[in-house]
């Protein structure tokens, strides 16, 4: 509709009563004014409407402890409003009368979602494309668009964005609630601000990739979950026959297929004959790598282990490589530019300088009912011939038997009884105690094992102090280290290189390798502090991946993969509020 020009003469006084009628009219027809050169006033009053709504909805919402958009409920208690009040409810995601480009950079984010091993319908998806896509064809067809509608995009955007946020900046479960042996260092922000600088600088997607742990292992990992959803889109891995152990020399129809599985997963040539039945040498080394990378004995036979390890569903590996991406969350924003990391899955310890591995060893970890915890700590001594202060529950659980059932057993162990603490600590003959009648819950006692060849932590600890008494360190059951699985100690973790970790820990002091292993193997207790501390981080991880693309998985020896599935599938998107200012 075209404007009239009337070349009439009006009086101020008629003017100032005018043109707020006007505007009121403009408010109640929005097809006409639309259509009239009064659509800025008209946009403009139209967000004024919708701050005044947005207002009343977010005080109604206080009160009543809830919002919802249609049957969606908005996650975001606390920063949400805090968000709004910080910037006057102004609006963020719509503008003039309809949503403003940054919506489009949100839904991309959301989507991308999925690439992190995400649910993207988790962030409110399906709802915000739909309401954007019905205000911008109504504003198309110049049909009128309710304040409402506009209060509700703003509601679900920004919910989404705080709650994908909080997802990628501490991960979407709070692992303490799932296990109390997990003891994450995570990372904390301020999301209302970190939003507010986004919306101005129209950095949607790049703020919220800002926030995903930036070291290489997770991108590495995001990989992997990439390659193995094409496998699975392209129908996934033959299964091999369950029957006789396959060795090298062999020929059967299971060949064929034991290649085509290997050729899927990376471990043959893409130019490896997928058709021959002769188990050859080419054959033997893809198994062993598939071995390696599973954690099995890389012996190149494909017993039992193996086949049910070829076997496991890609849908199943997959699963594992979420599982640890949202592991990687977890972590601390800065893991030391020099750290060691324990992987107690992995039953591995490795050294890592600038991103690269300097030192790697294996590790041998707690049995299931005595677990390693995670966590992370700062490595600032080690002790040199350590004596073994036995703990309490060892002491009682494991030792005391032995003691009952013959005394001898200390003498052979080379430990001593004490009782008393501090000044009053005085030394007891074992052979003067009625081990008979001592009680386990009220034993007096406390048992130290003497430096020696016999000790249980070996020839040196590395201490980094913490809450549960774990610490590095030697042992002298060599042996087990061997073992492709190696779950065996009562929570400390026995690493397989003691003297090579020290000297790399004590380079530039006094204390070369010649010097250390003198002094391990006098029975002489030495502290030596480091020059440097450093980080160490206590992780669990039954899925990661390196740069040259391998990809590890692990037998999740503790049990908790399951846990941790059940939580992410269970627990509604923005529920996790543990993490004080970054509660959402």
């Amino acid at each position: 509709m075209r404007p009239l020009t009337l070349n009439i003469m009006f009086s101020n006084t008629f003017l100032s009563h005018l043109i707020p009628a006007l505007l009121t009219f403009s408010f109640v027809l929005p097809i006409f004014i639309q259509a009239t050169p009064a659509v800025a006033g008209a946009d403009e009053m139209r967000q004024e409407q919708v701050r005044e709504l947005l207002r009343n909805r977010l005080e109604a919402g206080r009160l009543e402890a809830s919002l919802k958009v249609a049957d969606e409920p908005i996650f975001s208690q606390t920063n949400l409003p805090a968000f709004y009040i910080n910037r006057g409810f102004d609006t963020a995601w719509t503008s003039e009368g309809v949503p403003a480009p940054v919506v489009d950079s949100l839904i991309t984010a959301i989507r991308n979602s999925y690439h992190e091993g995400l649910n993207p319908d988790d962030y409110h998806l399906r709802i915000i494309e739909e309401y954007v896509a019905n205000v911008r064809s109504r504003d198309v067809a110049r049909l009128s668009i309710q304040p409402g509608i506009l209060v509700d995009i703003e509601l679900l955007c920004t919910d989404a964005y705080l709650i994908l946020a909080s997802h990628y900046l501490s991960g979407k479960v709070d692992p303490a609630t799932i296990d109390s042996y997990w003891r994450a260092q995570r990372r904390e922000l301020n999301l209302a601000e970190y939003l507010q600088t986004a919306v101005e600088n129209g950095t949607i997607i790049q703020s919220l990739n800002n926030l995903l742990p930036a070291r290489p292992g997770y991108g590495y990992l995001r990989d992997a979950l990439r390659r193995y959803r094409a496998i699975e889109k392209a129908g996934g891995w033959p299964s091999i026959p369950e029957g006789p152990v396959i060795r090298k020399g062999d020929r059967g129809d299971r060949i064929p297929l034991l290649r085509q599985r290997l050729l899927l997963a990376g471990d043959l040539s893409v130019n490896a004959d997928t058709t021959d039945t002769l188990f050859d040498d080419i054959l033997e080394a893809g198994v062993r790598r598939f071995q390696y990378r599973h954690g099995l004995d890389a012996d190149g036979i494909v017993g039992a282990a193996t086949t049910r390890a070829l076997n496991t569903p890609v849908r199943d590996r997959l699963i594992a490589t979420e599982l640890n991406l949202e592991r990687w969350r977890w972590l601390p924003q800065d893991l030391g530019e020099r750290h060691i990391v324990v992987n107690i899955a992995g039953f591995d310890v490795r050294v890592i300088e600038s991103d690269e591995v300097v030192m790697q060893m294996k590790a041998v970890v707690g049995r299931l009912y005595r677990q390693t915890p995670v966590f992370s700590g700062r490595m600032t001594y080690l002790v040199l011939s350590p004596f073994w202060h036995i703990p309490p529950t060892i002491a009682r659980q494991d030792v005391l038997p032995q003691v009952q059932r013959d005394v001898e057993y200390l003498s052979r162990q080379n430990m001593k009884v004490f009782q008393g603490w501090g000044a009053d600590t005085r030394e007891v003959d074992p052979h003067t105690i009625d081990w008979g009648s001592v009680n386990r819950r009220t034993m007096p006692y406390r048992f130290r094992q003497d430096p020696g060849p016999a000790n249980a932590l070996g020839t040196v600890k590395f201490m980094f102090p913490n809450q549960y008494h774990v610490y590095l360190h030697d042992s002298p059951a060599r042996d087990l280290f061997g073992r492709a699985q190696r779950d065996f100690s009562s929570g400390c973790i026995r690493v397989e290189k003691p003297l090579e970790l020290a000297a790399y820990l004590l380079r530039g002091t006094r204390w070369t390798p010649a010097e250390i292993s003198k002094a391990m193997s006098e029975p002489v207790e030495r502290t030596v502090n480091l020059p440097q501390s450093i980080p160490v981080h206590l992780l669990y991880w039954t899925a990661w991946a390196e740069q040259d693309g391998t990809i590890h998985f692990r037998h999740d020896v503790y049990q908790r993969d399951g846990k941790l599935l059940a939580a992410l599938r269970s627990i509604r998107p923005g529920i996790n509020t543990a993490i004080g200012s970054i509660d959402i």
